[in-house]
């Protein structure tokens, strides 16, 4: 028991609590482990993986694995981290989302051994007898406690009242799943600690609260996320999440060697003495490191082949690699630089193609690019550079 609660609790920010865990696993039972997604976008990334190993960890010592889709809560939105209110999404939008989540979840969970339910099946039966008695459990100075509501009320920023609902229905999620343990990043604290008081009020022993690192995307700066568009999809292929990994700062090369390869605070500390020495070069770590991560959450071959195509393609300038694209016939010709970057899909955004641009980060058959108003005369063979490591062929 001991083993597994100490591999069971590597890694992770914070367990709520340590004491219930161990109580939990002492008691030989199979315990309930819910993880839960809103099906806000088609694609789960690298900050999703680092919960969904710790779950498969849990998987692997025979506990029951439950992965909720939040297609209901996708109607509110999350509203943690966020300093406004999230747009609502269509149910055909939801839909076409949840429909891509099984496939990308099994590339780190056993597919035999998993539960997929959708949180659709009992908040959709909730009379107003039922929501006012689930409301009644809770007060509001409670609930704008969290910081991002205090945050917005602050900045005199307006709080949807549907808002509000949303950690109490991913707590009643706990209720009716009976989850033992419920895993998240540190950002769902707050929600799960509503998932245990809600359990508590409802006569059931309280889930244990595991919350993992959040993982920051490929700027550094904010989380991983696709609205951000500094992600790595799940569902990408590998050479492309290589590529995508190689261009990280090498600062943030030691996070992701912490957080995604769970090395040691000790070896990290070791590496970065050698690189200091001169004895240990970066871009070797790096690659060392983009070849880890794509083994572990792809597949060794995959890693290979990646490393293989990375190689070729950004150190011996061998652009039969790059990533061929065919563009819409219809597409206009010449072609404004920003829409061309946004068609690549090198861009997720106007603005962020004109950052790209105005970087010095974009470059067309060598040539450097820093106007962003330029229209560009699209040719067959065409060869766009994007960042360090991000090449694209027109077919």
């Amino acid at each position: 028991m001991n083993n597994a609660l100490e591999l069971l609790t590597a890694g992770a920010s914070a367990v709520i609590s340590s004491e219930d865990l161990q109580k939990k696993l002492a008691s030989g039972k199979k315990l309930v482990i819910k993880l839960g997604a809103d099906p806000t976008s088609p694609n789960l990334h690298l900050g999703h993986a680092v919960v969904l190993a710790k779950m498969r960890e849990f998987q692997d010592l025979g506990h029951e694995i439950i992965f909720l889709i939040g297609d209901f809560t996708a109607r509110i939105g999350d509203p943690t981290g966020r300093s406004k209110t999230r747009p609502p999404l269509t149910q055909e939008q939801i839909i076409a989302n949840s429909e891509t989540y099984f496939e990308q979840v099994k590339k780190i969970l056993d597919p035999a051994k998993i539960t997929i339910r959708y949180n659709s099946e009992w908040l959709s039966k909730l009379s107003s007898v039922d929501w006012v008695t689930l409301c009644g459990k809770f007060t509001l100075a409670r609930l704008i406690e969290r910081e991002d509501f205090a945050k917005r009320l602050q900045e005199h920023q307006p709080i949807g009242f549907h808002e509000l609902l949303y950690p109490i229905m991913q707590g009643y999620d706990s209720v009716v799943l009976k989850a033992d343990v419920e895993l998240g990043g540190t950002d769902q604290t707050f929600n799960l600690l509503v998932g245990r008081f809600l359990q508590e009020q409802y006569g059931q022993a309280p889930q244990v609260c595991l919350t993992m690192p959040i993982l920051e995307g490929l700027d550094g700066v904010t989380k991983m996320s696709k609205s951000y568009g500094n992600d790595i999809g799940l569902a990408e292929p590998a050479d492309k999440a290589y590529g995508k990994l190689m261009s990280i700062s090498d600062d943030l090369m030691w996070r992701y060697y912490l957080v995604l390869l769970r090395k040691t605070e000790q070896a990290i500390a070791q590496m970065q003495r050698e690189v200091a020495a001169g004895t240990a070069h970066p871009m070797v770590l790096k690659k060392a490191l983009a070849h880890g991560i794509i083994a572990r959450f792809w597949s060794s071959q995959e890693a290979d082949a990646a490393q293989q195509v990375f190689e070729e393609l950004f150190q011996k300038k061998d652009y039969s690699q790059a990533q061929e694209v065919a563009l819409d016939p219809n597409a206009p010709n010449p072609i404004w630089i920003i829409e061309l970057l946004k068609l690549l899909k090198a861009a997720p955004s106007s603005s962020e193609a004109r950052r790209l641009v105005e970087a010095g980060a974009v470059s067309v058959d060598e040539v450097k690019i820093t106007d962003p108003q330029l229209k560009i005369d699209l040719n067959p063979g065409m060869l766009i550079k994007v960042g360090k490591h991000r090449f694209y062929r027109l077919k």
